[in-house]
């Protein structure tokens, strides 16, 4: 009977493809992609911008009705279809098929992000060294304006330096990226950053190239390690002078803050972004579920996990900042920064004020390292995967997935040069900027809920994940999908579009116009892919007006009823060759 099984299986395609060894491997990569950089350096720095203690209050609300509801929709979905984020509305509503494709443009941008593990890379082989170059002033690429903050007649004075640079500044942006003066000058290739670059996508690759059964396994380290390394850096950082000041920081709740529009826009980007909603991740993890996983319950602990760990991180951030604002003697608000700047400026000289400033380094960038790698690895085994699902008789031949896995690491390597070059951080803000946006996200979760929660029908995904989970969700879970969340997305988009600003680096680089255009063609490239698919499905599709729309909003594959006939037909072959056999 399982030899029958397994040639049915082939014979639609799906006989390759897999599951996940263990419970234990699903939770360990969805909570490493889902547990990345925005919960250690955009999470804390967004609660003390807006409110500190008060930022809780619309991030907690927002999880609740839109990251927890849409977090286990997405789940679900992928392990009813068992399908990559583009064959799976297949079977659920052909017509919104091309919010699949948009997911594939917004991978291609996403795989830019590898350019932090590039940088973070470096720094670790840095730390390695007996002086720390960001801690001083005696290097061939420092200037005369160079400072170090660090020391004291420095620190006495700070509040008469003027056009001074931090050794810290001076290192990442004249030793580490070699920036030019624009976009318009990429200059040359760094060599040093293109090898590290070569080595992540290496390591990418044999994370990835045997599917889940690979990606399962390094889970287990990259997973976990960063948790030691966050919990040794937390008590490291609430045993410095100063670190409680800035804990209060962080913390000090000013309810002002909730009366601003802004604040609001603001948690639910990080939601979107920290959970990893609409960018088809979570669908593709969930489908190699079995069908019978309990991801309902899945899906609270991750979230609570996810949320639990940007709250915990902020006392590892603040503590140190409050440190270093000490130390400086200045307040905590002058060296309190989010994205590159605190991974790469701020952390550093802070990690350069401290007793064996080299292990506490170390500490600081393995972990990001290992948050890095776990969100780039699963973002390429989305890509990988749903393109062959897509074609699955070309990519899962015996020997084709590691070639065709071989093939994607090599583009997306040569590819990525150009994020190398002395212009790179130009081209990574201008894609972060654009190509994953809150419009992508916004839009693609409105019509997600557009799709399942009206065509496929909200009742229909509650049925489905009572028949996989043994569990019902409640009332509240339609009402979301059907009515908040779609409701939410579009005030977002608007907003959004309303109050839109150019991208500028350090508030003084103003991109040429081209490269403006070159931004919003990105940002469309993913969010035209819904309507434009489907307004090619109903030119192809024969039929009046309402057949065709009948047609493609019902699902061309139904999986529960192929799973049920699959078993029937097992057990009429077990029938009949246990009869031949008597």
């Amino acid at each position: 009977m399982n030899r029958e099984r397994r040639n049915a299986e082939n014979e639609t395609g799906t006989g390759d493809r897999g599951h996940w060894a263990s419970k234990t491997e699903y939770i360990l990569v969805l909570a490493g992609n889902v547990v990345g950089l925005g919960n250690v350096w955009r999470f804390p720095y967004l609660c003390y911008k807006n409110g500190g203690g008060a930022f809780l209050v619309p991030y907690g609300l927002l999880a609740v009705f839109c990251g927890i509801p849409l977090f286990l929709l997405e789940t679900a979905m992928g392990q009813y279809t068992q399908e990559g984020f583009i064959t799976c509305w297949r079977k659920l509503c052909p017509l919104a098929q091309g919010i699949g494709y948009g997911h594939f443009m917004m991978k291609l941008y996403d795989s830019s992000y590898i350019i932090i593990q590039v940088w973070t890379l470096l720094y670790l082989a840095f730390s390695f060294t007996s002086q720390l170059p960001w801690a001083s002033c005696d290097n061939t690429w420092n200037t005369v304006n160079c400072v170090v903050l660090s020391s004291p007649n420095v620190t006495a004075n700070h509040t008469t330096l003027t056009n001074t640079t931090s050794a810290a500044t001076e290192f990442w942006e004249r030793r580490v990226l070699g920036m030019s003066r624009g976009i318009e000058e990429l200059g040359s290739v760094r060599w040093d950053l293109a090898l590290t670059l070569l080595a992540c996508w290496v390591f990418c690759y044999f994370s990835i190239w045997k599917n889940v059964r690979s990606t399962g396994k390094v889970a287990y380290f990259t997973a976990t390690f960063p948790y030691v390394m966050l919990l040794v850096l937390l008590i490291r950082g609430l045993t410095l002078p100063g670190a409680w000041e800035g804990i209060y920081f962080y913390l000090y709740p000013d309810f002002k803050h909730l009366a601003n529009l802004e604040v609001w826009l603001e948690a639910g980007s990080q939601i979107c972004f920290s959970y990893s909603l609409a960018t088809g991740t979570i669908k593709v993890l969930g489908s190699y579920n079995k069908y019978k996983n309990n991801c309902y319950k899945d899906c609270f602990w991750l979230c609570l996990l996810n949320s639990g760990t940007s709250f915990l991180a902020g006392f590892v951030v603040f503590s140190v900042l409050g440190f270093m604002a000490q130390k400086q003697g200045v307040p905590v608000d002058s060296v309190a920064e989010a994205g590159p700047g605190l991974a790469f400026i701020a952390y550093p000289e802070a990690t350069a004020m401290m007793p064996w400033p080299q292990f506490w380094s170390v500490c600081f960038f393995l972990m990001l390292f290992l948050l890095s790698v776990d969100t780039h690895f699963v973002t390429v085994e989305c890509f990988v995967t749903s393109m062959s699902d897509l074609f699955p008789t070309s990519l899962r031949a015996p020997g084709r997935s590691e070639v065709f896995v071989l093939l994607v690491c090599s583009f997306f390597f040569l590819a990525h040069l150009t994020l190398v070059t002395e212009g790179g951080i130009y081209v990574f803000q201008l894609i972060d900027y654009y190509g994953c946006t809150r419009v992508c996200h916004y839009s693609m979760i409105l019509s997600e809920c557009l799709a399942l929660a009206w065509s496929f029908g909200s009742d229909r995904v509650i049925n489905v994940i009572e028949d996989m989970t043994g569990q019902r969700p409640s009332f509240f879970f339609h009402l979301c999908w059907k009515y908040i969340n779609p409701l939410l997305s579009l005030i977002s988009f608007i907003l959004y579009l309303v109050g839109y600003t150019h991208l500028k680096i350090n508030d003084w680089y103003i991109y040429p116009d081209w490269a403006y255009a070159l931004g919003w063609t990105m940002t469309f490239s993913s969010v035209l892919m819904v309507p434009l698919w489907a307004v090619g499905q109903m030119c192809v599709t024969p039929g009046t007006f309402r057949q065709r729309l009948y047609i493609l909003c019902r699902p061309a594959e139904d999986p529960a009823g192929q799973r049920r006939k699959m078993g029937e037909e097992g057990t009429t072959v077990a029938l009949r060759t246990s009869a031949e056999t008597a």
